[in-house]
């Protein structure tokens, strides 16, 4: 019977510790929040601006397309930010995916993607840089 209840103390505190890393984990990643206050504060200029009709005066605008693409910068800067800065280097793959999911969203509604081929080049450009200036030699 003792044994029965220590085991499950021992998953209890377990369970606990996992949790705890997990909620710490999320509370200690500065980069993550400021890219969803920056995807929240977006999100409300798009709709301001779609509330006040001041997109009546442009012809490619398209909500959508204005909130995903912005979304999708965003995140893709957060990405950048991840691959320059090491202590954020934990999830950055998933971030630059997430990214350019939300950047063709977004480009996808405008009808642009020629765009997203000149910023897939940038982006290779920019990765062979980094790793040139990376390596010191």
């Amino acid at each position: 019977m003792s044994t029965l209840l220590r085991g499950r103390n021992d998953s209890t505190e377990r369970w606990e510790r996992r949790s705890g890393w997990c909620v710490e984990s999320w509370r200690s990643d500065r980069l993550d929040s400021l890219a969803w206050g920056a995807i929240f504060l977006w999100a409300a200029l798009v709709l301001l601006a779609e509330a006040v009709d001041y997109a009546a005066g442009f012809a490619w605008w398209d909500g959508w397309g204005v909130f995903f693409t912005g979304a999708g910068v965003v995140v893709l800067l957060e990405a950048a930010m991840r691959l320059l800065m090491p202590e954020y280097r934990a999830s950055w793959w998933w971030t630059l995916v997430v990214g350019a999911i939300l950047l063709s969203i977004g480009l996808d509604n405008w009808g642009g993607w020629a765009w997203v081929w000149a910023l897939v080049m940038a982006a290779i450009g920019l990765g062979t840089l980094r790793s040139v200036f990376a390596r010191g030699t």
